[in-house]
């Protein structure tokens, strides 16, 4: 009877973690899927970017841009790599990752010679936390106005106009910060100008994207 009774327990507590298994495994992964897909921005999916009917990038995962006539986004201290985001975990007083800042703002400058080093805004030679972050604030997109306008022949007016146009609001005009798409605005500004963007258009299928034909890096 104590056997028997034993195994009835064995069997009995069997079917309960299988039963939490199926419940938790499968059942919890396909409410969350659920609710994601009636609730969640663009229906749960990854939201992309196209361009001319192929994808050049998602919108939410930064890119690397580094040619002259494309707005530049945040450095990564993961390259852009989705499957490994993180930051360099160096604190701000670290010699190593002081050298590296400095490095950033030297090259910064080279390509932006108009501007004074107090000029130029911490988050274009500072990584984000996750290495993918997909946005600039507008000033950080002004300051490269002049750059992109010289590179492309068109007029600063013309390339501030469009950045002014691309800027994101706050949610609700309350939660968060304006911010630009650096993805986005770089595929308006090809189809601002395509005369101009054919003889520099470096899209690749899918990220990290435009920076398999550039030249100089932050």
């Amino acid at each position: 009877p104590v056997k028997k009774k034993i195994m009835k327990t064995f069997w009995k507590s069997i079917k309960i973690t299988l039963a939490f298994c199926a419940l938790l495994g499968v059942g919890y992964v396909l409410i969350l899927w659920g609710v994601g897909s009636i609730a969640g921005p663009n229906g749960g999916r990854a939201a992309v970017v196209t361009e001319n009917g192929r994808i050049v990038g998602a919108a939410n995962v930064g890119q690397s841009f580094t040619k002259a006539t494309y707005f530049w986004g945040r450095p990564s201290a993961v390259e852009y790599n989705g499957s490994g985001s993180g930051g360099s975990n160096k604190a701000t007083t670290n010699p190593e990752y002081l050298d590296e800042v400095k490095a950033r703002i030297d090259t910064f400058l080279t390509f932006h010679s108009y501007l004074l080093r107090q000029d130029v805004p911490s988050e274009m030679v500072t990584a984000s936390g996750s290495g993918l972050d997909p946005d600039i604030s507008p000033a950080g997109a002004y300051v490269q106005a002049r750059r992109v306008a010289e590179a492309r022949g068109l007029s600063e007016q013309t390339v501030r106009e469009l950045i002014r146009q691309t800027i994101q609001k706050p949610w609700l005009g309350l939660f968060g910060t304006e911010k630009v798409n650096v993805l986005q605005l770089n595929v308006a500004l090809d189809r601002l100008k395509p005369a101009a963007a054919s003889e520099t258009q470096a899209f690749s299928s899918m990220p990290p994207g435009l920076d398999s034909q550039t030249t100089g890096s932050l």
